[in-house]
């Protein structure tokens, strides 16, 4: 009889099924072989019998229960768990590529281009597992794998396996999979390229063991940069903007034509992300922030708002290490497009590639000259001629001394990046090396002679590559190792069936009664009697034809489980190269690290720049030769800055004494046929292709509609009735000159710069009217000589005053606009290196001859102008008080309001006089203005005005002074 459980016992019983507390149960023990085999596996994203994958908890388990017998519960799980970990990160690195790879609308180049790079570094890594797993299977059985020598061996795969699955969670915006708020592909490839970037400068300075997480990033960066570089390719070179997924930091607008004059600021322009309050539509990362401080979102775009300081602003989408360059890569294609509108006879597009390379080959080529052996060969391919015997040296294998060669010669034979430079000519069928001329440039490429592939030749490279047969691209190595095998695969000698043996039965049939076909001993199917002689001439060159096309089209090409198709076949014009340099990225420990800034640099940037300064130059010379540039802008120059004295010189003077009778320029008609009998009978007609190119209008208002948007200044001067609201000095703001610039050089003379020069030219007809007027009063003084009284005598003072004034000041004007100025710009455009260099000469040169001017809304300016324009408008006043004494002003009363006007005029000049001299004369004014000291100097003529000192000679001593009416003329204060 059993002896009666104890509470405590049956306690114990029902928690521990019968077995003792301290034993486990026996069908969960397990060795460290099977753990090992079970981590492996893991590893390579199988679940296992004692580690499987929760898909609820995504991430790798361990069963619970299962143990060995010389490890605690402890101890197993925190050696499990740092497997467990690596295996989940690679897990969920597949799960994110694949949601990418599989998601609608299908990702862009360039974070397909990440997503291939990451699996590639996902499939190293389990690789790496199952070579593991092959040595544990393989291994003698006096060897026993354990989980501690596997936790070392695997070390770095599980530090890689964590680097990997952080660099995928940063780089892919969070936003990505949001449908309420989806992400451009701008703002997709930015934000991948950034951060890439961002996180190879920080892991460039490697440490000991941290070789991988270079190469990681380098893989990734180049890999999702080469799309880019391929769009830019393709811009720079070809002048096409092939961006189907519109992730380029700038786009076009479809809407401008390349013949409109808007084509240069409208056309293509920079892609901007609107900055909202809390949120961010089509940004620079589309990262949201989490209430996780701890967390460290990289290039956050609310602190970078914080920082521009502005909300709901344009910011522009570029790469970080594109944005120096950005304008100029915009500013090249264009170019580029508007020399191959005019259908220039030389490719450009040709010009400014070196050795026929696209811009991703060199890329790579010099990215692993760099990164492998710290070769910094892009000096070499911008100085062309240095490829020749590079290639030379490679492909010739010659053993000779080395002591006369070049560096470059001497080294690159049994290099990496050498091999990948002559593979990739090889491919693209360039055996031989001549010159050409593009551009007045000599520039190495590689062509091939001849169209005919010979197959009976000893080199191999004679099948060259080949993109329409691939199966001979691929089966070069079997070739060149079967070369007895060439002529049972060649297409003409296997085209036909062999002759039939059929003598028995032909002689059955016809026996001997038919001598020509007794003649015939067998059935030949080469020479069968089916065909005439032309038809089988005829057969027989169409089959040498087709072999030469298709050589081999009989061969089937090798391919092995783990062959790239990139390798293979290249996608559109680009060779294999990118792929074989990311694998050799891969692969290989690179010799140096160096900063992203620096790689751009040394392979990149500097084959932009070079390939933006060629088409520079190429554009400015069409600028300067064939476009004729120089003579538009002296017509510019003659016509609105008044240079050619006798152009306009009929219509001004029909214009003026318009003016002066009161009569109105409304009629457009009119004025334009005034004008072009000006033109047409001018000694300067020649400047002008046709008299037509020029017209004049007619504005309804005097201050036109644009001063009025730009804030142009307002002048004080108050016109009196001789200067009525349409005929006082102003009278001439209603008229606007309209030159037509011949294309492409209105991009440059554009509206804007018509309506500036206008501007100009509304001033300097002011100059020219006063002086008009005070020529012809002085004229009607001269015929009244007889009258020597003082109110004579003080006329004659006023009206030397006025016209020194404007003498002085209208040879300031053409000192300084019409010779400086215009000096200034020849010598910019001879410095200039880009269209976009000539606009901004040719927009400072307007600047300053609208500054020299006084046409400017500044205050300063307003203010000068003020002074000046009341001057010129009391120079028509003084006319007018002369015209009536001219015309029968003997009456005493009409002489004293004379007398008066002329003393209203003197006073009002007086005052205007000291203002400007004391402005004018102001020390920090002319510091910074050194023109206006040219301009005191000639109105202060032998100081008539001011002193040495600086004070006023005959200083008025107050603003106003009364008129007749009773109204009072207000100086405008300081």
């Amino acid at each position: 009889m059993e002896a009666p459980q104890s509470l405590v016992g049956k306690l114990y019983t029902s928690y521990s099924d019968g077995l003792h507390f301290a034993k486990p149960i026996s069908t969960l023990r397990t060795n460290e072989f099977d753990l090992v085999r079970n981590v492996l596996q893991i590893l390579q994203g199988f679940s296992s019998t004692m580690l499987y994958w929760d898909e609820l908890g995504h991430h790798f388990r361990v069963r619970s229960g299962i143990y060995v017998s010389h490890l605690s519960h402890t101890s197993l799980y925190h050696v499990l768990n740092q497997f467990t970990y690596a295996a989940t990160c690679l897990k969920m690195v597949e799960s994110r590529i694949q949601e990418v790879e599989k998601s609608v609308p299908p990702p862009p180049p360039t974070l397909r281009a990440f997503c291939c790079s990451i699996y590639s570094w996902l499939t190293w890594l389990r690789n790496g597992a199952l070579k593991e797993e092959m040595k544990v299977v393989d291994s003698c059985s006096l060897t026993t794998p354990t989980l501690l020598g596997l936790s070392s061996s695997l070390s770095s795969l599980c530090a890689g396996a964590e680097f990997l699955f952080q660099v995928v969670q940063e780089a892919i915006p969070q936003a990505y999979d949001e449908t309420d708020s989806p992400i451009s592909a701008t703002a997709i490839a930015v934000h991948t390229l950034n951060y890439l970037h961002k996180k190879l400068t920080e892991v460039c300075l490697v440490q000991g063991g941290e070789e991988d997480a270079y190469r990681m990033i380098l893989h990734a960066f180049v890999s999702t940069l080469l799309p880019y570089i391929e769009g830019l390719d393709s811009w720079l070179y070809e002048g096409i903007l092939d961006d189907p997924f519109e992730e380029m930091f700038f786009h076009a607008n479809k809407r401008i034509a390349v013949v409109e004059s808007e084509f240069w600021e409208k056309s293509y322009l920079l892609r901007s992300a609107k900055m909202d309050t809390g949120r961010v539509t089509d940004s620079l990362l589309s990262i949201k922030r989490t209430d996780d401080v701890s967390r460290k979102e990289p290039n956050d775009v609310s602190g970078l708002a914080k920082e521009k300081g502005a909300n709901g602003r344009d910011l522009d989408v570029c790469p970080l290490f594109m944005k120096e360059i950005a304008r100029d890569i915009i500013s090249a294609g264009k170019s580029l497009q508007l020399v191959q509108h005019t259908r220039m006879t030389s490719s450009v597009s040709a010009s400014g590639r070196i050795a026929g390379l696209s811009l991703s080959e060199i890329f790579c080529v010099t990215l692993s000259a760099l990164i492998g052996y710290g070769d910094h060969v892009s000096e070499y391919f911008l100085k062309e001629k240095k490829i020749v015997p590079l290639v030379k040296s490679f492909t010739g294998r010659q053993k000779e001394e080395r002591s006369n060669k070049s560096f470059q010669e001497m080294t690159c034979s049994d290099k990496e990046w050498c091999k990948f430079l002559v593979d990739t000519m090889v491919q693209k069928g360039k055996a031989n090396l001549i010159s050409c001329n593009a551009l007045g440039e000599e520039v190495d490429s590689f062509v091939v002679e001849g169209d005919k592939l010979a197959l009976d030749r000893n080199d191999i490279l004679s099948l060259g590559f080949r993109p329409e047969n691939p199966a001979i691209t691929t089966s070069q190595n079997f070739l060149h190792a079967n070369r007895d095998a060439w002529g049972p695969l060649n297409l003409s000698r296997e085209f036909y069936l062999p002759p039939l043996n059929d003598e028995g039965l032909r002689q059955a049939i016809f026996n001997g009664s038919a001598g020509s076909f007794v003649a015939t001993k067998s059935t030949n199917y080469t020479f069968g009697f089916q065909f005439g002689e032309s038809e089988r001439d005829r057969l027989k060159e169409d089959v040498t034809f087709l072999e030469e096309l298709f050589p081999f089209p009989t061969l089937l090409p090798p391919f092995q489980e783990d062959d790239h198709v990139s390798e293979v076949f290249p996608f559109q014009e680009n060779s294999t190269l990118a792929s074989r340099t990311l694998n050799w990225i891969g692969r290989v420990e690179p010799r140096n690290t160096p900063l992203p800034t620096v790689i751009l640099q040394e392979c990149l940037i500097v084959f932009i720049k070079k390939q933006a300064d060629c088409i520079g130059r190429n554009i400015l010379s069409k600028l300067l030769s064939e476009w004729r540039l120089l003579e538009e802008l002296e017509v510019l120059r003659a016509i609105y800055l008044l240079g050619s004295g006798d152009l306009l010189q009929h219509f001004l003077t029909v214009v003026f004494n318009k003016l002066d009778k009161g009569e109105s320029l409304d009629d457009d008609f009119e004025l334009n046929t005034t004008l072009q009998e000006s033109i047409r009978y001018s000694a300067d007609a020649a400047l002008l292709s046709t008299p037509d190119s020029l017209v004049v209008s007619v504005t309804r208002n005097n201050a036109t509609i644009e001063d009025d948007q730009r804030g142009m200044p307002l002048l004080t001067s108050i016109p009196r009735k001789s200067r009525g609201q349409n005929f006082g000095i102003d009278g001439l703001d209603s008229l606007m000159f309209t030159y037509k610039v011949p294309w492409p050089l209105e991009l440059i003379a554009n509206t804007e710069a018509i309506k500036k020069y206008n501007q100009v030219m509304r001033f300097l007809l002011k100059v020219r009217r006063a002086k008009f007027v005070l020529d012809k009063a002085r004229r009607w003084m001269w015929k009244d000589r007889s009258s020597a009284s003082i109110n004579r005598k003080h006329h004659w003072l006023l009206e030397q005053k006025l016209l020194h004034f404007v003498d002085a000041f209208h040879h300031y004007v053409m000192d300084r606009v019409y010779h400086s100025a215009w000096g200034e710009l020849c010598e910019g455009l001879a410095a200039a290196r880009s269209l976009d260099e000539v606009i901004e000469i040719h927009e400072a040169y307007l600047m300053s001859i609208q500054r020299h001017c006084f046409a400017v809304p500044e205050k300063l300016w307003a203010l000068i102008a003020s002074r000046i324009n009341s001057i010129l408008g009391l120079a028509l006043d003084f006319y007018s008080v002369q015209q009536t004494l001219s015309s029968g002003g003997a009456v005493s009363a009409i002489k004293a309001r004379c007398e008066m006007e002329i003393n209203r005029i003197e006073k009002q000049f007086d005052d205007c006089i000291a203002f400007l001299m004391r402005i004018l004369s102001f020390k920090l004014n002319v510091g910074q203005f050194p023109h206006l000291a040219d301009l005191v100097t000639r109105i202060n003529y032998n100081h008539f005005y001011m002193s040495h000192n600086g004070s006023l000679i005959n200083a008025p001593g107050s603003n106003t002074v009364p008129s007749k009416s009773g109204k009072l003329f207000a100086g405008q204060r300081d």
